[in-house]
């Protein structure tokens, strides 16, 4: 299983998302979380098994919440981009994979 590494701006959109959910109810703001930690094991468990989007991004989407897990499959680490809202405009964290 490979390693992974959010971009600076992936865990702070991450962390928003967690507090948020949380404030509606602390529950479900672990709920969140362990969503979201599950997708990532799931991407560094089988990196190429989610569809590539975006040449060279890949997509991870939750069945729970209105979110996916954007990353980069490289040599040595899963590069996590974005813990993309579906409802945020498209490509917003394109800068991020340069």
């Amino acid at each position: 299983m490979k390693k992974h590494v959010f971009h600076p701006e992936a865990e702070q959109e991450y962390l928003e998302a967690a507090r948020f959910y949380a404030r509606i109810n602390p529950e479900l703001g672990g709920r969140f979380y362990d969503e979201i930690e599950r997708l990532i094991q799931d991407v560094c468990r089988q990196p190429d098994r989610f569809r590539v989007f975006d040449p060279p991004a890949r997509r991870h989407f939750s069945d729970v919440f209105p979110y996916a897990v954007i990353y980069l499959d490289q040599p040595e680490r899963v590069w996590i981009v974005a813990v993309m809202h579906f409802k945020r405009k498209p490509g917003y964290w394109k800068q991020r994979t340069g």
